[in-house]
């Protein structure tokens, strides 16, 4: 059905002699048909060309058209509004002079639309007169300059490589495998550029990983930025076998083999710092996916008071890390910042006296003075393996990438009571729980008792964007505060912030932090492990004698400060209640 903009556009066409009324029909018919504006049918079909539309539009509004093809959006108007808001609404902030926005606008006759975006923006708008297709390839370009690019790009492989996109099927993968011609299609130049410009806007945009999905009929290509996936423009699905190989030449992979999973990684200098690539092929339903897990050094904090963790956590932390043996503990989910808090430790202790050598699978970050091995099992060379040649290398200080099962662990505890510093990873819920889990494992609890000195749980949480975040206009009442876990004076006084989104986060947030949750293995905790306590035993001992700061009051401490968001707190942490 004809929208309300469309029908005026159609009398205005007619009105100024632009159209007659049986070419405006004809057109009219297409835009119901296919279900699109009549501007993309007049424009299409080459009707009407978009300057005529723009200025017989901005004569009968008296508002003046703008080619936003020549116009530069302004850093200050395009932080008054979010880019999702500017899609979902259609307009571009151009410029801003004091309370005023010059707004671009397809539909002029919309004024709750303006309405809407007055509100949003705080500001007066002065609207300008621009189509739908213009003003949304402008947002692209305005908001994101890489992304433009890369949507460019993948426009030019669509016509080089022709307007049709088969879909592969899984008969025609298997048919058989021509290697020249994979080598040939992957080193092509599109998919050369494609391939780098994805992974320099993944690491401009502060992503962890790249993956590239292949699916029946397309492709889906996705960063993860701050622990949550968000979508990437996605090639030609026929390009997607191409660009796989690609990428399998660069981590030095069998381009030829398709039906078996690869790990792979490479290195490649982005601004004049050195950032590695890990790379995993997976074979799926309709093709194979890829992984890439960036590394990029300038991410790793190397200090622990770069972490942002709570004075009481970082000292108890801090003291564990100066005794002469025993072993401390980092648990937490995947993603959860456990490697690099390890890292971080491992640079509080370096001394040239010192001898630290790590286990890890893989090595993701090198750090100069540290002897690191990096973990084969189809040679052999497990944790278990490799941490007991390692202790036959004078160690003072020894990294386990991670405990996976009963031999490591026996043997990491050995070392711990033998005289060494051992820093390792468990994947737990908290950190009394990991005493449980040592002993389900089979380690004798006094083996635990003896051989801990402090065991601390991680997640990260993401911050708030400091450009555009505001003050929760209506927070919740305090009995849901004090359910939270706020004390009665917290919930009364806290100033709580909630994210809005701008040009320069990712729906508001910009960053993660951690939060750490550090319980010390004291006398008592070592009697209570060896009478068979409880997880619930040793928590209500930490938090009511010891002053353990948990997890999610460690939050809720970045809640008060404004770093973050009470959502985001309670997403990440458990209820304690």
């Amino acid at each position: 059905m004809l929208s309300g903009f469309d029908k005026r556009l159609k009398s205005i066409l007619i009105k100024h002699g632009l159209l007659d009324n049986e070419r405006a029909d004809s057109m009219v018919a297409l835009a119901e048909k296919d279900d699109k504006g009549l501007t993309d049918i007049l424009l299409n079909n080459r009707a009407v060309a978009e300057s005529d539309i723009l200025g017989v539009v901005g004569q009968e509004m008296n508002i003046p058209p703008v080619d936003l093809t020549r116009v530069e959006p302004s850093e200050e108007a395009l932080e008054c509004l979010p880019q999702d808001m500017a899609r979902y609404y259609g307009i571009l902030p151009i410029a801003k002079l004091g309370k005023i926005i010059t707004m671009a606008v397809s539909n002029p006759f919309d004024i709750l639309r303006l309405d809407d975006a007055r509100i949003i923006t705080g500001c007066d708008i002065r609207p300008v007169v621009s189509t739908v297709r213009s003003i949304e390839k402008a947002i692209a370009k305005a908001y994101d300059p890489n992304r433009n690019r890369m949507e460019q790009l993948i426009d030019d492989i669509r016509i080089q490589s022709g307007a049709e996109e088969i879909a592969l099927t899984k008969a025609q993968d298997d048919e058989g495998v021509d290697l020249a011609q994979i080598t040939e299609s992957a080193q092509g130049s599109n998919v050369v550029k494609y391939v780098n410009l994805i992974i320099y806007q993944a690491i401009k945009r502060g992503a962890s990983d790249i993956h590239i999905e292949p699916f029946e009929k397309d492709v889906r290509v996705r960063y993860r930025i701050d622990g949550n996936c968000t979508d990437a423009p996605a090639p030609p699905r026929k390009l997607h076998n191409a660009i796989v190989s690609r990428i399998k030449i660069m981590a030095t992979l069998d381009i030829a083999e398709k039906r078996v999973p690869q790990d792979g990684k490479f290195q490649l200098r982005v601004e004049g710092r050195q950032v590695d690539f890990r790379v995993s092929i997976l074979p799926v339903m309709h093709g194979e996916k890829a992984v890439m897990r960036i590394l990029d050094v300038s991410n790793l904090a190397l200090t622990l008071d770069d972490l942002g963790f709570e004075k009481k956590t970082l000292d108890d932390f801090r003291t564990s890390l100066k005794q002469p043996y025993g072993m401390i503990l980092v648990t937490g989910p995947t993603g959860s910042g456990k490697s690099t808090t390890l890292y971080s430790a491992i640079k509080e202790v370096m001394t040239p006296a010192e001898n630290i050598v790590t286990v890890e699978d893989p090595v993701e970050y090198e750090i100069h003075g540290v002897n690191q091995v990096a973990i084969n099992p189809k040679r052999g060379l497990t944790f278990a393996a490799a941490l007991r040649s390692i202790l036959r290398q004078d160690p003072d200080t020894i990294m386990v990438g991670e405990i996976r099962d009963l031999e490591t662990a026996e043997i990491a505890i050995k070392a711990a009571l033998t005289g060494h510093l051992v820093l390792s990873t468990l994947h737990t819920n908290d950190a009394c729980s990991t005493v449980s889990r040592m002993t389900d494992m089979g380690i004798e609890p006094f083996m635990v008792a003896s051989s801990l000195l402090l065991v601390a749980a991680q997640r990260l949480g993401r911050k708030l964007c400091e450009h555009c975040k505001e003050l929760l206009a209506d927070p919740p009442p305090l009995p849901a505060l004090l359910h939270i876990g706020f004390t009665e004076e917290e919930a009364r006084t806290a100033r709580l912030f909630q994210d809005k989104g701008c040009s320069k986060c990712f729906k508001g947030y910009r960053g993660r932090f951690a939060m750490l949750e550090a319980l010390p293995i004291d006398d008592e905790v070592q009697r209570i492990i060896l009478k068979g306590g409880s997880a619930l035993d040793i928590r209500k001992y930490a938090l009511e004698t010891q002053g353990m700061i948990s997890l999610r009051r460690a939050g809720l401490f970045n809640v008060m400060r404004g770093r973050t968001t009470i959502e985001e707190v309670l997403g990440t942490t458990k209820d304690e209640l």
